[in-house]
């Protein structure tokens, strides 16, 4: 029982530097944690009672209790693999023994917690998923359907959380949303998650709201929008989005003063669907540069040209074009350090480009709210990664509503800007 509790320093008993095989590094490593945690506990309780092991009570003020020996063997799983440590017993004492280092009831680390979510990630199914943890943590690794089950269960809780998160001291410039398409644990009619993300005065991308429900749907995205408004997130200056979501009708509703910009990858597919193959490809080249243009009016002339190619033989492009063409060229009025972020829905489709691969590992789940938080849960680890936004200085004066003419500021001192401040 006390094999754990008084073992040697491992190091004391390691082969030296000479002799150490490459194999052997990590099972040395493992047993250098494992004895240190265990000593880590034994200072814990020495705290704890004032007094060191075998050391006899001071006469005049002893202090109350006594060690009692050590709890069984227990596994504690992390990124460093499974260890296996006693947690130290003291009886006769007013107030119990609680180690802060090592809480009862936990078998597992933070680090381990947030790995969970990663592995799901990479698309591995139930019994994968537990072969890939044993072959990182060891066979003697705590693990059990029904400790994967409360891991699942913490995750929804989590989520109905962030859910009422406040969102008022987020100072909102940019959102991007879009409708996207899982095919694993959703209903068949809500198939779809609906998912906005921010970028922050400093720059910073957050997501800002993920539920299942309906891309068309203006009812659906307006209860999104007034649930953010809600809990205090701040109207934006821009929402990009795709123009066949419901979405546009909810912003000018809920965020009126709201600017709004269409995604050029969904508008160059919508327009390049309706022509033939063998046209697509010279299309394609033109379609392509009109995002790329330095200025609004070369965007025009290249819209321009399209229109005159393809109006007579294809008019549904050509119509497919210049419908909502405003939307599509909004960003030309903010910096131009932001255009590639502003012109697309990349922010969002980019972090589920992964997940829409590989969404076997949501099929056992039953329960639509189980597979919309496991989602979730893999979005905040993503979430970790993603980048700020280039010429983050110039937010400021986006968020102070200054005016921007090509991606260039128009001076204060301008007619322009005198004629706005009036």
């Amino acid at each position: 029982m006390r094999e754990y509790a008084t073992m040697k320093h491992p190091m004391k008993a390691s082969p030296s530097p000479s002799t150490i095989a490459f194999d052997q590094v990590e099972s040395m490593a493992k047993a250098q944690i494992q004895y240190w945690l265990q000593q880590v506990l034994e200072a814990e309780v020495t705290e704890f009672l004032g007094r060191l092991k075998s050391q006899r009570k001071d006469l005049v003020d002893p202090g109350p209790g006594y060690r009692n020996g050590y709890g069984k063997p227990r596994r504690l799983a992390g990124s460093f693999g499974t260890i296996t440590v006693q947690r130290p017993r003291v009886r006769d004492t007013e107030d119990p023994f609680e180690s802060k280092v090592l809480p009862l009831f936990v078998r597992r680390t933070k680090e381990l917690g947030s790995m969970l979510p990663e592995l799901y990630l990479h698309g591995l199914a139930r019994g994968d998923f537990e072969l890939a943890l044993r072959g990182l943590l060891g066979e003697g690794a705590p693990l059990s359907e029904s400790s994967i089950d409360r891991l699942k269960a913490g995750w929804q809780q989590e989520f109905e959380a962030w859910n009422q998160r406040d969102l008022s001291k987020l100072e909102i410039v940019y959102v991007w949303a879009d409708g996207i398409y899982v095919k694993a644990g959703l209903e068949k009619d809500k198939a779809c998650l609906l998912v906005l993300i921010g970028a922050t005065r400093t720059g910073q991308k957050v997501v800002l709201s993920l539920t299942s429900g309906h891309r068309e749907s203006e009812e659906g995205w307006a209860e999104v929008l007034r649930g953010l408004k809600a809990r205090g997130c701040s109207e934006p200056r821009v929402l990009a989005a795709d123009g066949h979501l419901g979405i546009w009708t909810a912003v000018g509703t809920v965020w009126p003063n709201c600017q709004e910009q269409r995604c050029w990858n969904h508008k160059i597919r919508n327009v390049a669907d309706k022509l033939p193959q063998r046209e697509q490809a010279s299309a394609l080249v033109l379609l392509k540069a009109m995002p790329y243009a330095k200025t609004k009016a070369e965007a025009e002339r290249l819209r321009d040209q399209f229109v005159s190619r393809y109006q007579r033989s294809h008019p549904k492009a050509a119509r497919c074009l210049l419908d909502d063409w405003a939307r599509l060229v909004t960003f030309y009025g903010f910096p131009r350090d932001h255009w590639k972020h502003l012109r697309t829905t990349n922010v969002v489709e980019s972090p589920f480009a992964t997940v829409r691969l590989r969404t076997d590992a949501s099929k056992r789940f039953k329960k639509v709210e189980n597979a919309t938080a496991l989602m979730w849960k893999v979005l905040m680890v993503a979430e970790k990664t993603f980048r700020k936004l280039d010429g983050a200085v110039h937010l400021r004066d986006v968020m102070a509503g200054r005016n921007y003419v090509d991606g260039v500021i128009v001076p204060l001192n301008s007619p322009k800007e005198i004629k706005r401040a009036a």
